[in-house]
């Protein structure tokens, strides 16, 4: 979910409308998710262990909208059967958003259809260190235009297909997310073995 600030900044706009383009993309894509039949689970990054280093009004309006949408799209959430669950630190989070959060996970805690993750606080070195591991990743997308994956499900992504995209996350539609799964199912997933023709050929 990268590139709220940027959206933004180049409209002229205060960081925190970008955050709220951000929030508002957030349900679009979840939406999408939950309609595509391939998609059992879904991790979106929400705020790194990093972002602390952020001016404190910034971090403070982050972790107001997180309460916001938390408490407005819970009920959502379970309506349409997706389970929602916060990974990463909680120690560090306001009283306030810790009490939405389990409310949230106890509210949807009976969802099937999709398994939605919201990285708060997180990272994946710290994760690894406390052997705190997610499921393995098939598919990771970057946007933002970055090529990198800072700190984010390092482990789980040993074999992920990796997809980097220049749309800032406020303007990644349903349509993006079809086109970057298109280009997953066209990659040879071999891990680390020999294509099965390969094989085919050699015996």
């Amino acid at each position: 979910m990268d590139g709220n600030g940027r959206w933004a900044t180049r409209r002229g706009l205060p960081r925190s409308a970008g955050h709220r383009a951000g929030a508002r993309a957030v349900r679009r894509l979840v939406e999408a998710a939950a309609r595509h039949p391939a998609i059992a689970a879904l991790t979106l990054y929400a705020f790194s262990s990093d972002n602390w280093r952020r001016p404190a009004d910034e971090v403070a309006a982050l972790m107001r909208l997180f309460e916001r949408h938390l408490r407005i799209e819970s009920p959502r959430c379970a309506a349409n059967s997706v389970r929602l669950e916060i990974v990463g630190r909680r120690d560090r989070l306001d009283p306030r958003l810790r009490a939405a959060i389990d409310a949230a996970e106890l509210a949807t805690r009976g969802g099937a259809h999709l398994h939605l993750r919201i990285a708060v606080d997180y990272s994946a070195r710290d994760a690894i260190a406390a052997r705190q591991l997610l499921p393995d990743v098939d598919l990771l997308i970057r946007t933002g235009g970055e090529r990198r994956l800072s700190d984010f499900l390092l482990w789980e992504s040993a074999y992920a297909e990796l997809v980097f995209v220049e749309q800032m996350w406020p303007d990644f539609t349903a349509a993006d997310l079809a086109a970057a799964l298109t280009e997953f199912h066209t990659r040879a997933r071999r891990f680390g073995a020999l294509p099965a023709a390969a094989l085919g050929a050699t015996s």
